[in-house]
């Protein structure tokens, strides 16, 4: 069966999405697949069933933003989950549960102060060449035995956040760039990819468009053999490039990153 994309601005509220059959309070999206019919799929009432059956299955899981009632979330879910009630309220649960856990509402620049300091990674000032923010992660900088995993973990997290707040009107997806320029053995850190595509795949998914790898040096080449599999279907992402490329297809002259200019 051909997979079903649908691609309606799902950063956007509820209230505001468009609705072919107003009068019964449901909005209808449809979309093709090859050259099947018409699917249409009424996702408010979905959305209501996910958030009763959450209500009623977990009551203990909070509310509010990151929620068991946050409707822009049950419904990137449903998304992302071919808009099966059942498998949506399976992943969410445990992406709520994951949410209050690690503490994302708490995150802030000052409490990942320490780490955020090294420049090992940061959230950059302008979108890129297709609307997107960009999240820029300087491998050079990262050592991981100086630095407690967790400590790079809440940055990581804390990162994301702030580039999906970022995210304009319309644009669903975030650019992640590994500078990869003088990379040595000791920044090697496979732990710490695997909870970053952890991340990406069950509490953040879809929300990475693509992934640079800049100026990967020979000695990387063992890394992403390991790295690879983890990535899972996000492996379709990455694109090996330079810095020219970066400049060049990516950002223009008054937008591009300060490390990728001349």
């Amino acid at each position: 069966m051909a997979l079903l994309r649908f691609r309606y601005p799902l950063s956007l509220p509820l209230s505001s999405l468009s609705s072919s059959s107003p009068a019964h309070g449901c909005r209808r999206f449809r979309c093709a697949a090859g050259n099947q019919a018409l699917f249409s799929v009424d996702a408010t009432k979905l959305v209501l069933e996910v958030k009763e059956k959450l209500e009623r299955e977990h009551p203990n899981l909070p509310v509010g933003k990151n929620g068991r009632d946050d409707e822009d979330m049950i419904l990137w879910f449903l998304k992302d989950r071919k808009f099966s009630v059942e498998e949506t309220v399976m992943k969410l649960t445990k992406a709520i549960k994951w949410h209050e856990d690690f503490g994302v509402s708490d995150l802030c620049e000052e409490s990942v102060k320490s780490v955020y300091g090294t420049g090992k990674a940061y959230v950059h000032d302008f979108l890129d060449n297709n609307g997107r923010p960009v999240l820029v992660v300087v491998a050079s900088k990262h050592f991981p035995a100086k630095q407690e995993p967790i400590e790079d973990e809440k940055l990581c997290v804390y990162l994301i956040e702030t580039a999906l707040n970022k995210l304009p009107p319309g644009t669903e997806e975030i650019l992640g760039i590994f500078d990869l320029r003088g990379f040595r053995v000791e920044n090697g850190d496979v732990q710490f990819l695997k909870f970053l595509m952890d991340v990406f795949y069950y509490y953040y998914p879809r929300r990475l468009g693509q992934v640079l790898f800049v100026d990967a040096p020979f000695v990387f080449q063992p890394i992403w053999q390991l790295v690879k599999p983890l990535m899972r279907s996000y492996a379709s992402l990455v694109r090996f490039c330079d810095m020219e490329t970066v400049r060049k297809e990516y950002f223009t002259e008054s937008t591009v990153p300060t490390d990728f200019k001349d």
